[in-house]
């Protein structure tokens, strides 16, 4: 690092000069922590490994993450696509590999990093950023309902009353967080009225002490390494597509720009650092950076930071008392993300008639995939390619061929406007009269450009059909790149 860019990178933080800043900060950060709990242990449990796990990853990747990463206030910790890829592997082979496949993810993602799979970011379409969002608002909600079913029936009126607190008590005052209001007077009430309802400790026993650093219990051998490598690499990409995805989203909703490289490789740090303290590994957590920058109004490192710290010291010194926090709290908070989180103007009867259809269209292709996968990477997967799909098909229809013969019958001149590549170009080579033309034949590509070898082999098969009748073509106009192209590949194309 220069030392012009360490000195960017070292300049005052405003939470250190702004008692407000300081204040929503260390708010959001509690707020976010109380919600990790919960998650964390469910997220555990997907992955096959004790509570303490899921917590210790959640701590670490979050105090990493806040020193190393390219986003600030965004929130990382142990999620559900990183348990759901690695729990086959700790199944099968134990929780020692676990921990190595997660050090060996967070090395592929240092090396990913670098190489500058962030700047893959800019094919992802708007498109697909809307559907992303909303599926991800669904599955927040999802996520929800086995909480709200099968319960007590006190479990309803305290979801109702932490909505309504969160609705109303911003209206008198933002200086606390209206979710942490919530969560507080829904654990007095429960505790002190003797209410018998789910509550955070039902989910698993929390961690007494800290983690203790050490290496992974397995052989080190290449057996191993070629063990562990499919499960290391999956995760290292689903992580990535979802922090760099959320990170995207929080730059929108902050209007600030975020450095992708450097969070792919602080992700590949912080899941490093995880499983060298035998940790799950983890990504960006979408639900939580929503309660952090949209509903707590974070926008500095310090509330990550202290989202992981919170989370160990509410573990470990007041796990008695965390312990008794109603599940019902939490899930209100989450409905009300999700509920936050949804663009509503993206279903609005009004867009959908203005909206192009092929929008719409990869918009609900990636929410479905999504919302059928439970899988956020796999649903910006195919949501892209629709988008591509679409893309082609539009430009496709963009070249046209005109026709124009010469007074004298001599010559006949086809001028043709748009783009060549595989798509447009399949439908060239049927838009010529062989058999009627004159001998000479001239073809205008000064507004038109080509971009692949399949438009030089359409327009090799054009000069073909004409020399077999014994006519001449002449292909003119060609701006720099698409002659250099012609010229390359021209002639070399037939199969042979």
């Amino acid at each position: 690092m220069s030392p012009s860019a360490w000195l960017r990178g070292s300049r005052r933080p405003s939470w250190l000069s702004d008692p407000k800043v300081l204040r929503t900060e260390v708010l959001g950060g509690l707020v976010v922590a109380l919600a990790l709990i919960p998650e964390a242990i469910s997220f555990s449990i997907i992955a096959g490994v004790d509570p303490a796990v899921g917590l210790f990853a959640s701590f670490t990747m979050a105090v990493t993450i806040a020193l190393v990463g390219g986003r600030p206030a965004m929130i990382s910790a142990a999620t559900g696509a990183v348990a759901l890829v690695i729990a086959p592997l700790n199944r099968e082979h134990g929780f020692g590999y676990l921990v190595a496949a997660v050090i060996l993810a967070g090395v592929f993602q240092i090396v990913l990093g670098a190489l500058g799979v962030a700047k893959l970011m800019r094919f992802v379409p708007r498109s697909v950023m809307v559907g992303f969002v909303n599926s991800l608002a669904v599955l927040i909600f999802m996520a929800q309902v086995p909480e709200m079913t099968d319960v007590p029936w006190p479990v309803y009126p305290l979801i109702a009353a932490g909505l309504a607190m969160m609705v109303f008590f911003p209206r008198l005052t933002s200086v606390v967080p209206a979710p942490l209001v919530s969560i507080v007077i829904l654990t007095v009430i429960t505790v002190a009225a003797g209410i018998a309802v789910p509550t955070v400790g039902d989910k698993g026993d929390l961690p007494s002490a800290l983690p203790v650093p050490g290496l992974p219990d397995v052989p080190f051998t290449l057996d191993t390494l070629t063990t562990v490598a499919p499960y290391a690499f999956a995760m290292a990409l689903v992580g990535l597509m979802e922090s760099l995805m959320t990170a995207k989203l929080v730059d929108d909703i902050t209007d600030t720009r975020s450095s992708k490289t450097r969070e792919s490789l602080g992700q590949g740090v912080a899941n490093i650092v995880t499983g060298f303290f035998g940790g799950m590994g983890g990504c960006a957590m979408i639900g939580q950076t929503m309660i952090n920058v949209r509903v707590s109004g974070a926008r500095t490192r310090l509330s990550t930071f202290l989202a992981g710290a919170f989370l160990m010291v509410l573990c470990i010194v007041f796990g008695p008392v965390v312990s008794d926090i109603p599940m019902a709290a939490l899930v209100a908070v989450m409905v009300m993300v999700s509920v936050a989180t949804f663009d509503w103007h993206s279903i609005a009867p009004r867009t959908l008639r203005r909206m192009p259809l092929g929008e719409t269209v990869v918009m609900l292709v990636t929410v479905v995939c999504v919302v059928a996968t439970h899988n956020l990477a796999i649903g910006v997967v195919v949501g892209s390619i629709t988008a591509m799909v679409v893309f082609a098909r539009r430009v496709a229809r963009l070249a046209e061929v005109t026709a124009v013969t010469d007074p004298d019958g001599a010559t006949v001149v086809y001028r043709v406007t748009g783009e060549l590549f595989f798509a447009s170009s399949n439908e060239l080579v049927g838009q010529f009269s062989y058999a009627t033309d004159p001998d000479r034949v001239v073809i205008d590509l000064s507004a038109a450009h080509i971009w692949d070898a399949s438009s030089v082999a359409a327009l090799d098969a054009v000069e073909t059909k004409y020399a077999q009748r014994g006519k001449t073509v002449e292909i003119v106009g060609l701006n720099e790149p698409s002659a250099r192209m012609h010229k390359t590949l021209s002639g070399e194309l037939a199969g042979g």
